[in-house]
């Protein structure tokens, strides 16, 4: 789905027709995904609710709603894929929804990776010197990504302050990709730095349940 939707987000490499179609792909995994994972919403009001658990059901449900919203006013505006769905939604309301969610999913999306991470590298067991260089070149790509994320005027697409999509069609396929890919390493390093936190104030709630101390 991550690449699936970094296609996506290559508008201006793939065309409205591709673009189209790679859309009901990902809707289609989308749905396969959360039907593979139906233990989680069974889950959902079971047990306890540490920080990183409100973390992480906050972040899958925002993603969810997000794209399941995008999928939808996507269809609505369908000329190639299905055509039998235009119009489900009003025009406008569609294509100002669409633009706006299309970034925050790719947003949630990135932050949801960085969710991970830390687990997917403690799998891993990379020695120190791989840790330190993997971190610093995950740093520096977080960095790139933020001041494109800002350049690219994509904070004005969010919050619907632009209304209409403007691409840079001298752009490389190469360019475009690598640099959604920066974008979204910048979200996927906030996931990582928040489980980090949210980690951290499991502890400190951990620790105040194993010495509770009276107020003075």
């Amino acid at each position: 789905m991550l690449l699936a939707l970094l296609c996506l987000m290559a508008y201006q490499v793939t065309g409205e027709a591709l673009h189209e179609w790679i859309g009901v792909g990902m809707t289609v995994m989308l749905i396969v995904h959360h039907l593979l994972n139906i233990r989680w919403y069974k889950a959902l009001f079971k047990g306890k609710y540490n920080a990183y658990r409100i973390l992480s059901t906050v972040t899958n449900t925002l993603l969810l709603c997000s794209i399941a919203l995008t999928a939808f006013c996507g269809m609505s505006m369908s000329s190639h894929a299905v055509p039998f769905l235009y119009g489900m939604a009003n025009t406008v309301f569609a294509r100002t929804t669409h633009l706006a969610l299309s970034f925050w999913s790719f947003a949630l999306m990135g932050f949801h990776l960085g969710l991970h991470l830390p687990a997917i590298l403690a799998r891993c067991k990379p020695n120190k010197a791989v840790k330190i260089v993997c971190t610093a070149a995950f740093t520096v790509t977080a960095c790139l990504g933020l001041w494109l994320f800002i350049r690219n005027g994509i904070p004005g697409y969010m919050f619907f302050r632009m209304h209409f999509a403007f691409f840079d069609y001298e752009k490389t396929a190469a360019q475009v990709f690598l640099e959604n890919i920066a974008i979204e390493s910048f979200f996927a390093f906030l996931g990582a730095g928040a489980v980090h936190l949210a980690r951290l104030l499991n502890k400190k709630a951990g620790k105040k349940r194993q010495n509770p101390t009276s107020a003075g």
